[in-house]
């Protein structure tokens, strides 16, 4: 099962990467807390380069907190935008310094502007 979720925590951070391609250059380390029946699994996530490994991050810099299914829904399925929306009702918990947590928040806020006026322009 943690090869599975390591995988499933690959292909998210993937796909959000491709869909807000400003943070494919970040250099950060991410601690991901899934919570299960019972049970709490800790992941490592280095970016660039998506390098995933299971246990504590104790060097991470922003850590994200979640349920386990909730997650693998999301990681199969989700788009910034329901990225956004699970941040938004608590379904995502991230905490770290205020100044990261700003500037992911900003570049995908901005890279959400940018769809739009595509989509309202009919480019995309």
């Amino acid at each position: 099962m943690a090869e599975d979720a390591k995988d499933l925590i690959e292909t998210a951070a993937r796909r959000f990467v491709s869909e807000v391609r400003a943070l494919a250059p970040l250099k950060m380390i991410f601690e991901l807390e899934l919570r299960g029946r019972g049970d709490t699994q800790h992941f490592r996530l280095q970016m660039p380069g998506f390098e995933v490994s299971k246990g504590p991050a104790a060097d991470a810099q922003i850590r994200l907190d979640m349920r386990r299914e909730f997650f693998n829904v999301m990681a199969k399925e989700a788009k910034v935008p329901d990225w956004v929306e699970a941040f938004t009702y608590g379904k995502v918990h991230a905490s770290g310094p205020e100044k990261f947590l700003r500037l992911i928040a900003m570049v995908v806020e901005r890279q959400q502007e940018r769809e739009h006026v595509r989509r309202s322009r009919g480019g995309g």
